[in-house]
């Protein structure tokens, strides 16, 4: 038997009204049709011809083709788009910044990172050097830099966090979640899997350590730290010490002829004793008066001052997407701020659990039909006797840019 319709609205709103006094969305962005209406490209280098475009699409291997985000293109661009969102503060509450990218080109260098911005930001002209709050996501350039960055500000400078965290580098969708608490703990996790977690008080450079070592202390002279000690007599048998070097040869026979009066006593010829090991070595023993490694004791700097409010940014914006990438092809969707762990937990299943498998089959895919495609053309040249002409890229003067200064902000 169905409940009445009433009632089905009544527990709904029930629900939806303990949502809302318990958590809040502050933004969402599927990128569904509407989407140009809330982000605003930027005309940062757009005069010299460097500024990149986007386009509405859901990528090339898909779990839902209906499921779009907006992607980069063309190469060798600098891409600057943003949007502005409700206005907040994350005093006494819980920020999560979570966003889903997929690479499907060879990125070879640039970035796939967003950033969350306070006060006004002219949208028209958002660009590398407008001031921001967090900087969450990954950067790759060449074979060495597979950087996942987490950059923050604070009274107007920006620590980067001291970790060497790791992004993930392979052409499939992947959703990337900052979590920063009230306590000024923090989380990171990609696909809903913890990554990385501590303090911002320890893990970045914001502020002086609470404790330093002691300049002034010292090891005292009683403590043994050796962890082994040498003893000479450790597992020596008995009477190892009365083993003589040399023993008179067993199987040696006195001369024939020999007469002990006149010649003396016969003595048999002494040989290498075999039961001889030489002087006994002693062994490295467990150290009784081991106390451990000794460790310079801290005490407390008196150059901190805590900011309880350490966690605490100016009121947040607006939310952009400022890259460089020499390859583009970056498809950006997802993106939520939010203060529920859960909700966000729930969404980035949605986005790395269920439709997974799916992508991973479409990507197969594309990958048979791309080989294909390539043997295909390769029989096609050998028939014609000809060469196999490449097709030539349009070559953006990206030399004119050191793209690998692109990062000293970092």
């Amino acid at each position: 038997m169905e409940a009445p319709a009433f009632v089905l609205f009544a527990i709904s709103l029930s629900l939806g009204w303990l949502f809302s006094s318990t958590a809040e969305v502050i933004f969402e962005e599927r990128f569904e049709d509407d989407w140009e209406g809330r982000w605003v490209e930027s005309d940062w280098k757009r005069s010299e011809g460097l500024a990149g475009s986007w386009r509405h699409t859901a990528g090339k291997w898909v779990a839902d083709p209906d499921d779009k985000g907006i992607q980069t293109y063309p190469n060798a661009r600098f891409f600057a788009i943003s949007a502005k969102i409700p206005e907040f503060s994350n005093k006494n509450r819980t920020l999560i910044l979570q966003y889903s990218v997929k690479n499907e080109q060879e990125i070879e260098c640039g970035g796939a990172y967003v950033k969350l911005m306070s006060g006004y930001v002219n949208q028209k002209r958002f660009s590398r050097d407008t001031p921001y709050s967090i900087m969450f996501g990954p950067d790759i350039c060449g074979t060495d830099v597979k950087k996942l960055h987490v950059i923050i500000a604070y009274k107007g400078q920006t620590y980067p966090i001291k970790k060497e965290l790791q992004c993930e580098t392979d052409h499939l969708t992947h959703v990337y979640t900052l979590i920063i608490n009230p306590d000024a703990s923090y989380s990171i996790l990609i696909d809903n899997k913890e990554r990385e977690t501590g303090s911002l008080y320890t893990d970045w450079n914001i502020l002086p350590p609470r404790k330093v070592k002691d300049v002034n202390a010292r090891k005292p002279a009683d403590w043994d730290d050796r962890e082994y000690a040498f003893d000479p007599n450790a597992g020596k048998p008995e009477g190892y010490d009365l083993i003589p070097r040399e023993i008179p040869d067993p199987k040696a026979k006195k001369p024939v002829g020999w007469d002990d009066e006149l010649d003396g006593k016969w003595n048999a010829p002494m040989i290498p004793n075999p039961n001889y090991k030489g002087p006994w070595k002693g062994k490295k023993v467990k150290n009784p008066k081991y106390k451990g490694k000794w460790k310079t004791p801290l005490i407390d700097n008196p150059e901190f001052e805590d900011d309880p409010d350490l966690y605490v940014f100016k009121p947040l914006k607006y939310f952009g997407i400022e890259i460089w990438q020499v390859k583009a092809g970056s498809v950006f969707d997802n993106i939520l701020i939010c203060d529920d762990p859960e909700y966000a937990r729930q969404v980035a299943e949605e986005i790395c659990g269920m439709n997974r498998e799916a992508e991973k089959e479409a990507y197969e895919e594309f990958q048979k039909i791309q080989h294909k495609e390539v043997e295909e053309e390769e029989k096609h040249t050998r028939r014609h006797g000809g060469n196999r002409k490449h097709n030539k890229r349009h070559k953006s003067n990206i030399h004119d840019y050191d793209y690998y200064d692109y990062h000293d902000e970092f």
